[in-house]
């Protein structure tokens, strides 16, 4: 599967393979028998519509990435599942559009918190809205594979290191369901920002996705994923092709990553110029790993 290199065409396919996504701030979405979604409202250009909780099962339900810290958001959460008990909070990755809202919401209903490893580090890129949550702490840290039994539901924890190096992603075993966080997102490709995002990990997970037979994905940003292993395969081909843009435009010369990215997302809202930025730099370590490209004081070249 091949696609352009204006970054623009192949978001809009991605929108268009995901359909649409409810705005409808506070409300109770049901997305397919059994989840539900509650949208967040933290729009922006790195969240898309806002966050989106999702919660899985009747009677005692997990929730899957509550969000940041917004008391209108948890109380949205706690009045949509008024008469219901929280048994477990499913955390994909610490970054602060996705845990900080785990802690008031355990705190209100004694669920336990689940789910990546915690991070806690200086986000030097562009990402000021997803630095990573200096305060989670889950009461227990999931490896991959691992399976947590709820009421009607089994959930297994699938490692996806690349857009953070804790990154999981939560598959609804019965149903063939992924919960795929931010490491494929219904609206977007995902930034990888070095140095704890890894392009090398980021396309092995797409790799580990693609050997999978989910038939659903729910992305916490963007609309559910309806055509999942086309689009995970597209992801991986836009990388690679991304790859060889980059080795095109060095085989012209030494270049910077500020004038790569000024020719590679010329379409592209210059606001997001720095975080593609970052996406570059995955690259060309990635590349650098291989002995491709080599750099010299900020000016990246072919390796001689």
């Amino acid at each position: 599967m091949r696609f352009p290199l204006g970054i623009g065409a192949f978001h809009r396919h991605i929108a268009a393979m995901a359909g649409e996504e409810s705005t409808d701030y506070g409300r109770v979405a049901h997305i397919v028998p059994g989840v539900r979604r509650i949208t967040a409202p933290n729009p922006g250009p790195f969240t898309y519509h806002g966050t989106g909780t999702y919660i899985l099962g009747v009677g005692t339900v997990a929730v899957f990435d509550p969000g940041p810290d917004d008391e209108a958001h948890v109380a949205a959460v706690l009045n949509a599942l008024s008469g219901e008990r929280i048994s477990h909070i499913f955390i994909t990755h610490n970054h602060r559009d996705h845990s900080p809202g785990a802690l008031p919401l355990a705190h209100a209903t004694g669920a336990k918190i689940v789910g990546c490893a915690p991070i806690d580090m200086a986000d030097d890129g562009p990402r000021a809205d997803a630095a990573f949550d200096a305060e989670y702490r889950p009461d227990h840290v999931l490896c991959d594979g691992e399976h947590v039994e709820g009421d009607g539901w089994t959930v297994e924890a699938v490692a996806t290191p690349g857009h953070t190096s804790n990154h999981l992603c939560f598959a609804w075993v019965q149903q063939r369901i992924l919960f795929t966080g931010d490491h494929v997102m219904g609206w977007s490709t995902t930034v990888v920002s070095p140095p704890d995002g890894d392009m090398a990990a980021y396309m092995a997970s797409l790799e580990k996705l693609i050997g999978r037979d989910d038939r659903l994905y729910l992305p916490t940003h963007g609309a559910p994923v309806t055509n999942p292993i086309r689009l995970t395969r597209g992801l991986l081909a836009h990388r690679r092709q991304r790859e060889r843009q980059i080795l095109s435009i060095l085989g012209n010369g030494p270049s910077t990553i500020a004038v790569m990215v000024e020719r590679m997302y010329a379409s592209v809202d210059k606001r997001l110029h720095a975080a593609a930025g970052r996406s570059v730099l995955a690259h060309l370590l990635h590349l650098r790993e291989r002995r491709l490209v080599a750099e010299d004081d900020g000016e990246w070249r072919l390796s001689a």
